[in-house]
């Protein structure tokens, strides 16, 4: 009966861990960043961005203050931000509102209809092709190279160890089950050396010129900001689950052996 019990928890928590990882996985939404260089954006030469000047004839006597209001109207854009999301498949741009946090712009129910994407697998910044070190080769693009690693094996490991304890439910197999709850406990370490690998590419990697990249030089003054996106959380979210599920696994597997 307790072994019944603590296979049904460990089967709830290591289905919600497996499926927190393959989400984060599947998002692309592990580094959000906006900012706002724009036409005319980061510097105070142009003016303010998406604005221009009412051409009004002021020796025409039908000019009111209110009409001149609405010709100020009509050339006026309504300032926007350019946000950035990115995963382990797509890296995407699109505009946004600046009055919204950018972890709240990026939600699905905000994002417009189409948006710019690029591949964002493999690596991280353009592949330089000249000197080396080359002026474009950043040094903690090997923190995202061992990410696309890790973030493979987790996921692999992860399906595994659950449909190993899948096969095990029916046959109350304590091999089935210690093996399962091992993968299991590897995937989550997996997954806790990836998290570790993206934090420390994000606190050192040069923000300004991953995000902006070819745009920079337009900008100089621009500061992008930038976050730990949805995607992130989520597979952080994951770690104790597969965990907890995996120690829950292996442990029932021996309490079967020594029932034996």
């Amino acid at each position: 009966m307790k072994t019944g019990v603590a296979a049904l928890i460990g089967g709830i928590v290591g289905g919600l861990g497996v499926l927190c990882f393959l989400v984060a996985f599947g998002t692309d939404y592990w580094l959000l960043a906006s900012d706002d260089c724009g036409d005319g954006g980061g510097n105070g030469d142009h003016g303010s961005p998406g604005t221009a000047p009412p051409q009004t004839n002021t020796s025409d006597a039908n000019v009111t203050l209110p009409s001149i209001a609405k010709q100020v109207d009509a050339v006026t854009v309504a300032p926007s931000v350019t946000l950035h999301h990115e995963g382990f498949f797509w890296r995407c741009e699109f505009q946004g509102d600046p009055s919204k946090h950018v972890i709240l712009a990026v939600l699905f129910t905000n994002q417009p209809a189409s948006k710019v994407c690029i591949h964002g697998y493999l690596f991280p910044l353009p592949v330089a092709v000249g000197p080396v070190p080359h002026p474009m080769y950043d040094a903690t693009a090997v923190f995202r190279g061992f990410w696309t690693v890790f973030i493979i094996l987790a996921l692999v490991a992860g399906l595994v160890g659950g449909f190993l304890l899948v096969c095990a439910v029916p046959f109350t197999s304590h091999k089935l089950y210690r093996l399962g709850g091992i993968f299991l406990i590897i995937a989550a370490s997996l997954f806790l050396v990836l998290v570790l690998l993206f934090v420390l590419w994000k606190e050192l990697v040069d923000i300004r010129s991953y995000v902006l990249q070819d745009r920079g030089h337009m900008c100089p003054d621009v500061q992008p900001e930038a976050h730990y996106g949805w995607s992130f959380m989520v597979a952080a979210a994951g770690i104790p689950l597969a965990l907890l599920s995996g120690l829950l696994f292996y442990f029932t597997g021996r309490h079967l052996q020594q029932d034996k």
